[in-house]
């Protein structure tokens, strides 16, 4: 399939700006000087991920059924610190191309420890907080192994000793104290620890990196995370079709791999294109930037929406043949999909569109799920993810019109 980003190249260069931040006419030329060097995930990284995967299961089913406001913030609140440690751990393998046994031992370790965290999380706001936390301060005493060796680089290169030894050692000693910290306690400690490491990496501002951020492997990196949680999606559709063996169920859950296939589509050809040409034009410390705001904090609300969607689309499926959909599981695919519509505006206006341009698309990509909401309790569960999977694919096809325009204005 030719991407959107090939499409643009033969119209005279685009520039993020539409839908998603669809690719605009006009600025190629900038993003190819400062082109990445195309290096792509490895096959460790890709071994590593396989743990994301039981992790976007866990914290899906979670949500199955009819969850409450309770159950929504648990979900996030569990969420947030594996997904922190999976940004963390990328930028370093991005930034320290090695694939010694050293290496692999951290980076296998790492794996081990976000396993112990997902085998917890059904029981993490309970009795299994303890070993969450212990998991977490694992990963965390593995980025200090991957950081440490910076530390000895020759100037400019060189990553000051207490930065590692703050955000990574006493972090991670703290996350590993706060397992002994009784509920509700431990959870208000978590919070304020993590708040502190989001704080040091503020602050560092992107100065001495101790190398330049391959753009393209970041790219790949979080769209392949969003290829995960749209994969869980897939799964909890076969899965719940198959515990609900119904003609509806099967209606449903064909109209629920429409609404991913959409959101699948317009994902790749216009979000991860826009992402590349911005990173790839920007210079070291202003992609350093972006790959935090959009990679690292913006997309942890794209994939809980998308993670949301999964449940929801399970519970849809199990309910096919009721005449309603639980509260629930309405606001978990409903407003699963407004949440992934709200985290692409923040994208695009991080990108520096204009609101009122961002607004044409993002308001009813946002209200269209918000009124699926509001009148859910007269519409029968196949109508309910008819509706989504329709207003996804306007989304598309709106997404698609405006870059036909532009390339057509650009052309000679």
């Amino acid at each position: 399939m030719i991407s959107y980003e090939d499409a643009g190249r033969d119209g005279g260069g685009t520039d993020p700006g539409g839908p998603m931040g669809t690719p605009q006419a006009g600025a190629n030329a900038a993003a190819d000087r400062h082109a990445p060097e195309g290096r792509h995930a490895d096959w460790l990284e890709l071994f590593f991920d396989l743990v994301f995967v039981a992790l976007a299961a866990q914290l899906s089913h979670r949500l199955h059924g009819d969850p409450g406001l309770r159950d929504f913030a648990v979900f996030l609140a569990l969420y947030f610190p594996p997904w922190w440690l999976w940004i963390n751990l990328t930028v370093s393998a991005n930034i320290f191309v090695d694939n010694s046994p050293r290496r692999r031992l951290l980076m296998l370790s790492a794996m081990l420890c976000i396993a112990v965290m997902a085998a917890s999380v059904p029981e993490a706001d309970t009795d299994r907080g303890s070993v969450y936390a212990l998991g977490y301060a694992g990963t965390r005493l593995v980025l200090l192994g991957l950081w440490w060796p910076a530390t000895k680089y020759p100037e400019p290169r060189r990553v000051p000793r207490w930065r590692p030894l703050s955000y990574c050692l006493a972090s991670g000693l703290l996350w590993a104290a706060s397992a002994a910290v009784p509920t509700p306690w431990q959870y208000v400690a978590w919070a304020v620890l993590i708040a502190a490491e989001m704080a040091l990496l503020l602050t560092a501002g992107g100065h001495r990196m101790p190398a330049r951020l391959d753009t393209g492997h970041i790219v790949e990196r979080v769209g392949l995370f969003v290829i995960i949680v749209l994969g869980e999606s897939v799964i909890a559709l076969v899965t719940s079709a198959d515990h609900t063996w119904t003609l509806r169920a099967g209606i449903v859950g064909a109209l629920g791999f429409v609404l991913l296939a959409a959101l699948w589509w317009s994902y790749f050809d216009f979000g991860s294109t826009s992402a590349e040409l911005m990173l790839a034009k920007a210079d070291d410390q202003q992609a350093y930037l972006l790959a935090r705001d959009v990679g690292g904090f913006l997309h942890f609300f794209v994939t809980a929406g998308v993670l949301c969607m999964a449940a929801g689309l399970a519970t849809a499926v199990e309910e096919a043949d009721h005449a309603r959909l639980p509260t629930g599981a309405v606001w978990a695919l409903a407003g699963g999909l407004a949440l992934y519509h709200s985290a692409h505006a923040g994208i695009a206006l991080r990108y520096g569109r204009p609101p009122a341009s961002v607004a044409v698309w993002a308001v009813p990509g946002i209200c269209v799920p918000l009124l699926v909401v509001w009148g859910a309790g007269r519409l029968a569960p196949w109508l309910v993810v008819l509706l989504l999977a329709a207003e996804a694919i306007v989304h598309l096809l709106y997404a698609r019109k405006m870059l036909r325009r532009r390339l057509a204005t650009a052309a000679p």
